[in-house]
């Protein structure tokens, strides 16, 4: 009872205690792997960027200052209203100004033009999708040919968390994500296993194929 209700916080942080808790833990656990699913994307000054499942901004905030050009634009998606509320805060300059829209919405169904976004990334999200195929299926969509999506974790974490039943199913098994990624026509897809400030992580690259 207690994991199931840890594993739905986490995937969907509400206004409460617990979503609170939640937010604090994001920020503490989080943020190297926001800074190097960042950095791993080599974000252009004039891309078009989106993270999925944003949480508190963290990585939101580390992007834009790379989106230097006038073209430069960041989305987000997260669909926690709460996370929604706290990103809307952290960059409600960035948002003022236009550079940056954050839409709170289910990633299977993003307001979003078909391919838009030249960059997309995002860190311990993909666990709680529950149908990865339609996911990977709406990312595909949104992404320019070539356009390149990274994803940061910590998979000995994740393994801990797994064998508690925290997720859902078996879809934190990054070889199932991977797959889903392959078969809704994303080529070059790999895991790396690299480390940061002493921190070991994984890193998975896809790359949109489509024609153009």
């Amino acid at each position: 009872m207690l994991s199931r209700k840890l594993g739905q916080q986490l995937g969907r942080p509400t206004q409460s205690l617990s979503g609170w808790l939640i937010s604090k833990f994001l920020k503490k656990h989080n943020q190297i792997l926001e800074e190097n699913a960042v950095k791993l994307c080599e974000i252009q000054p004039d891309d078009t960027v989106l993270e999925l499942g944003h949480g508190p901004g963290l990585g939101l905030q580390i992007a834009v200052q790379l989106l230097t050009g006038p073209g430069g634009t960041l989305l987000g998606v997260d669909y926690s209203k709460y996370m929604h509320h706290m990103a809307s805060e952290r960059m409600q300059e960035h948002i003022a100004s236009g550079k940056v829209t954050l839409h709170c919405c289910d990633v299977a169904a993003m307001p979003l033009e078909d391919s838009s976004v030249d960059k997309v990334f995002h860190c311990n999200c993909y666990y709680f999708w529950p149908d990865l195929k339609a996911v990977t299926s709406e990312i595909h969509r949104v992404m320019k040919p070539g356009a390149l999506m990274v994803t940061t974790l910590r998979l000995d974490r994740i393994v801990r968390l797994a064998s508690k039943k925290v997720f859902p199913g078996e879809n934190w098994r990054p070889e199932a994500y991977m797959e889903a990624l392959q078969s809704c026509g994303f080529a070059d897809v790999r895991m790396e296993n690299r480390t940061e400030k002493l921190m070991p992580f994984q890193a998975i690259y896809a790359t949109a194929a489509k024609g153009v």
